[in-house]
């Protein structure tokens, strides 16, 4: 079945879902997600004003590209960009016309369920500004925020932060090592007008998180320590644990497969007793009751207990083959 055909049953599917984003004033979701769809590394994403097509497989043909814009601007007349993502490297490697190469390098504003994020869909970096199968966890974040300090690790462009203090949350900590991230979460909360409840911290996780939870500083063998930010013991009511898949530094290794504990610990220690932490994994291969397991077991060594849970699940818009999504979330309350 073809791409066209196969995005026009994808649309049917979703027209309950469309309309409901609607009321909620929601215009960035997902509309097909190849992998499960039918067709892999193929996705299509509205981003408020534009729709953004990715690649991360093969490249579209010409034809493809125009049969694929032409239903998408029956949904919605909006700008079609293309980002073909198909090289190891998942770097943009085609070129837009003048007029859709600006409009794609221009800051953008899009909503989800009211709150104004930034957009941009080509940049320095790969991604989008938004991970959009992570609307659940603002959500979750938003409802749960009032009156409460929040600690958003790992935060890119702090969507999270940005949910949890338009939730009202009193005081929200971001903590990204990168400043181009951070740049973008303080726009995210200077449009939702809470930039005095939001507090960017550029920091390698793993020293900000040992501080936090008033743990010694190491780092990896024979690995010399770069400088970084002096951060006081200090708990939260709701901390929210999102790391990459794997990424080293002198500190130590982010491996979401071998060695999700080393993260998770630290961040557990940050949170205060009736407190909950929020844990996500991205990958796949992992499986959901044994990482699970693998966190109450970290929990009881600590000698504190987990007395409630809830598993939060994306979103219609980014389906799964048997309602298992590689993307893992769940909220522990902790005492």
């Amino acid at each position: 079945m073809s791409i066209s055909s196969l995005l026009t049953d994808a649309l049917q599917q979703r027209q309950d879902f469309l309309a409901k984003a609607k009321l909620a004033n929601t215009d960035c979701y997902r509309v097909f997600h190849g992998t499960v769809e039918g067709a892999n590394g193929v996705n299509v994403d509205r981003y408020g004003g534009a729709w953004l097509i990715q690649t991360f497989h093969q490249t579209l043909t010409t034809q493809q590209q125009c049969e694929i814009s032409e239903q998408l601007k029956q949904q919605a007349d909006l700008p079609v960009i293309y980002n073909d993502r198909s090289q190891k490297n998942s770097r943009v490697i085609n070129p837009l016309s003048a007029e859709l190469e600006q409009l794609a390098s221009t800051p953008m504003v899009m909503h989800e369920n009211d709150i104004k994020f930034t957009s941009k869909l080509r940049h320095e970096g790969q991604d989008p500004l938004l991970f959009l199968d992570m609307r659940v966890g603002r959500e979750y974040v938003k409802a749960h925020s009032s009156n409460k300090t929040v600690l958003n690790l790992f935060s890119y462009t702090c969507g999270i932060g940005t949910a949890a203090a338009v939730g009202g949350a009193t005081r929200v900590v971001n903590i990204d090592f990168s400043s181009f991230a951070l740049a973008a979460g303080q726009r995210n909360a200077e449009l939702n007008h809470v930039e005095d409840v939001c507090e960017f911290i550029q920091s390698d996780a793993f020293p900000a998180m040992r501080q936090l939870a008033g743990l010694k500083v190491g780092g990896r063998r024979n690995q010399k320590l770069p400088r970084y930010p002096k951060l006081d013991a200090t708990q939260f009511d709701l901390v929210f644990l999102d790391p990459p898949r794997y990424a080293k530094s002198p500190f130590g290794t982010v491996d979401l497969i071998n060695d999700y504990q080393s993260l998770f610990k630290p961040a557990m220690l940050a949170t205060r007793s009736g407190g909950s932490i929020v844990c996500c994994n991205n990958v796949a291969k992992v499986d959901r009751e044994q990482w699970f397991t693998s966190l109450l077991r970290c929990v009881e060594k600590q000698g504190r207990q987990v007395t409630q849970h809830q598993w939060l699940d994306c979103h219609e818009d980014f389906p799964s083959f048997d309602g298992n999504h590689p993307l893992k979330i769940v909220a522990l309350t902790l005492s």
